[in-house]
């Protein structure tokens, strides 16, 4: 797709100009690539920023010229210098940033950050539809930007030219506000100057009294656009009740149309009374679609199973050992309780504030009470879930993705959307939460890092090939594998610092990080890799039996893993020499975690803990089908799931 004409034709005349020449250098500094786009009064060009020789550092540089004889140029560069001034002050993923801003040979210039991009009026004639998730995420992000502006401290600011325009989607698919040319301050009860564009402007922009709520309107005009593809400007104005949505687009809902609707209302009282609250319409559209995605139900009742017998599935309560055996260590291991979801639990649960969460294959997410298994909630996707959930307790969020290619945060309380993310494709990995961010990769092979409290994209890295397994996160690095075996290490910020390819196989478990700085991977080629870490080089690499699909886990100088060769093994992280395995004798495909001296690992047919010592069993628990997941270990309980659709709480006996 060509890329748009950033700030695109600043007096609308159309075809890009310029008086800059290719290869023009500005204050010593900006070289000028191309022309983005322009009119009488000056061009935006593409340039690239020789501050930086060894990256090629694309800016967009916007030209204001006025001639001196022009009577209205004092005017035309107060509104230069005021975009300019406004922009500096603005930090929001929607608005491009400002770099620098100077005159030279007479004209103004304003430096900003460059967007490859196609604004929504240029898509709009170039694709024949436009699937309306996208258009309900891009609403999503507009209403976000806006309620940011119109809450801007000390003052707020109306944008005052919301149009399809003027809102370009990147190539990440994100939207972006453009031209900040006519954005300004807003006073109450002040007059501003009559203008917007005719067919986009509220009633009362027309008579010089634009508002935050004269923006709502702009917005609904510019989805109404987008939808119907019936260009307002073409019409009579402040007619679009004449243009039922639904005649143009049969994807349009009665709940889409009352959203657009409202914001189209001619009086501004009538109108959502802020961006957030027209936000969350919107999101309560793209997540409830099919009904109440949330049931909350008030007991204290545990889930109770049918009776089962010996060999059948485990009731609440209810040993699966036959009666009077022990395990090693002489006592009866019979579960807190058991909580029954309706299909496979493939991650590992997480405990938040006496609550347990996970994720089922049943397109579930559930929270359920630690202290006896009582359902609390669950919040629906429209795919499997299997990945497992992250904890922001900073903002009292549960985070997960989900096979139906969308990331979400709900409250931990009571499941209710916080923010969504939306990728290309399946999303399996499970996230970190570190340093206020979530990192989590997707099947579309890129790698995302959202602010977690509200989920702004703030980077993506494309690594080319499916990211299936949550990532190591450092004080400084970033780690994940891909399915086509590469391992990368990132900076915070996204910046690739190296990338490993020895592997050849994929890689679905998740790295692990020791004392020193080595990071362990493990992969399908068999083979448990010792990386270090700030540069990827390898240290050593130990063979098993069978493909390594089990994350790594370290304690103190030994490495934990499992393969499907049947084995569970122990490794000396300095020398990479086994020092006990354990035989199964089924296949490993679960994540072990260590506590207070014990191993404790899933398998085919046996939940194990084993010494940490010298790998010696100490119990097994029985089951009917395998642990794919992690144990999640709290104070007095061992928490798995399995994939016959239950979640097990064992109590965590001392060794």
């Amino acid at each position: 797709m060509p890329e748009a004409t950033q700030f695109g034709d600043l007096d609308g005349g159309g075809q890009p100009t310029g008086t800059l020449k290719p290869n023009t250098v500005l204050l010593a500094r900006y070289k000028i690539d191309s022309v983005l786009g322009g009119g009488g009064q000056g061009a935006v060009y593409r340039a690239r920023d020789l501050n930086f020789p060894d990256a090629r550092r694309l800016v967009a540089v916007k030209e204001m010229h006025v001639s001196t004889s022009d009577p209205n140029r004092n005017a035309a560069m107060k509104t230069f210098q005021r975009e300019a001034n406004i922009l500096a002050t603005l930090a929001h993923p929607a608005i491009p940033k400002i770099y620098d801003f100077f005159d030279q040979n007479s004209r103004a210039y304003l430096v900003m950050e460059y967007i490859n991009g196609t604004d929504l009026e240029a898509l709009l004639s170039k694709v024949k539809s436009l699937p309306m998730v996208k258009v309900l995420e891009w609403a999503v992000e507009l209403c976000d930007v806006l309620q940011y502006l119109h809450s801007y401290q000390p003052e707020p600011i109306i944008f005052r030219d919301m149009k399809p325009a003027n809102v370009m989607a990147d190539s990440l698919g994100k939207v972006r506000l453009i031209d900040f040319g006519i954005a300004k301050v807003f006073t109450s009860g002040a007059k501003h100057t009559t203008i917007g564009t005719e067919g986009y402007s509220a009633p009362e922009q027309y008579r010089g009294n634009a508002n935050p709520l004269s923006d709502i309107y702009s917005l609904g005009a510019t989805l109404h656009h987008v939808i119907t593809r019936q260009d307002p400007r073409l019409a009579p104005p402040f007619s679009f009740a004449e243009r039922p949505m639904r005649d143009f687009n049969e994807e349009v809902t009665a709940a889409i149309n009352h959203v657009v609707e409202k914001a189209l209302a001619f009086e501004s009282k009538d109108r959502w009374q802020s961006a957030e609250l027209m936000k969350q319409a919107i999101e309560d559209i793209r997540y409830s679609r099919n009904g109440p995605a949330v049931q909350t139900y008030n007991t204290n009742q545990p889930y109770t199973a049918a009776p089962a017998t010996p060999a059948a599935m485990p009731t609440d309560g209810t040993s699966l050992f036959p009666a009077g055996s022990t395990s090693s260590i002489g006592s009866t291991i019979q579960p807190a309780w058991v909580f029954k979801a309706e299909d496979e639990i493939r991650g590992t649960p997480a405990f938040y504030n006496d609550t347990v969460y996970f994720g089922s294959y049943d397109h579930n997410l559930y929270a359920i009470r630690a202290a006896d298994g009582s359902f609390l909630w669950k919040r629906s996707t429209e795919e499997g879930i299997a990945a497992s959930p992250a904890i922001n307790p900073d903002a009292k969020q549960i985070l997960i993705g989900s096979e139906d290619k969308t990331f979400i945060a709900v409250g931990a309380k009571d499941g209710a959307i916080a923010w969504s993310h939306t990728t290309g494709d399946k999303i399996r990995a499970s996230a970190r939460v570190a340093h206020g961010y979530a990192f989590f990769g997707s099947d579309d092979g890129k790698f995302y890092a959202l602010i977690a409290a509200q989920g702004r994209l703030m980077w993506e890295f494309d690594a080319g090939s499916p990211i299936r397994n949550a990532a190591l996160v450092t004080n400084d690095r970033i780690i994940f594998g891909t399915d086509n075996g590469e391992v990368f290490g990132l900076e915070l910020n996204g910046t690739r610092k190296w990338v490993t390819r020895s592997i050849k196989k994929p890689i679905i478990s998740a790295p692990a990080i020791d004392t020193e700085g080595i990071c362990y991977v493990t992969g399908m080629d068999n083979y448990i890799y010792a990386l270090d870490a700030d540069s990827g080089t390898s240290t050593w690499k130990m063979r098993t039996g069978g493909p390594l699909i089990s994350s790594p886990v370290v304690d103190r100088n030994y490495v934990y893993f499992g393969s499907t060769d049947g084995k569970l093994y122990c490794v000396n992280t300095q020398t990479g020499k086994e020092r006990w395995s354990f035989d199964a004798h089924k296949p490993i495909t679960s994540t072990p975690a260590v506590n207070e001296g014990i191993v404790y690992f899933g398998g085919q047919d046996y939940f194990y803990a084993l010494n940490a010592k010298d790998g010696k069993e100490v119990w097994k628990f029985p089951l009917t089908k395998p642990i794919s997941g992690a144990p999640c270990i709290t104070n007095n309980l061992i928490l798995f799931g399995s994939l016959d659709y239950r979640l097990y709480a064992l109590p965590l006996v001392p060794a």
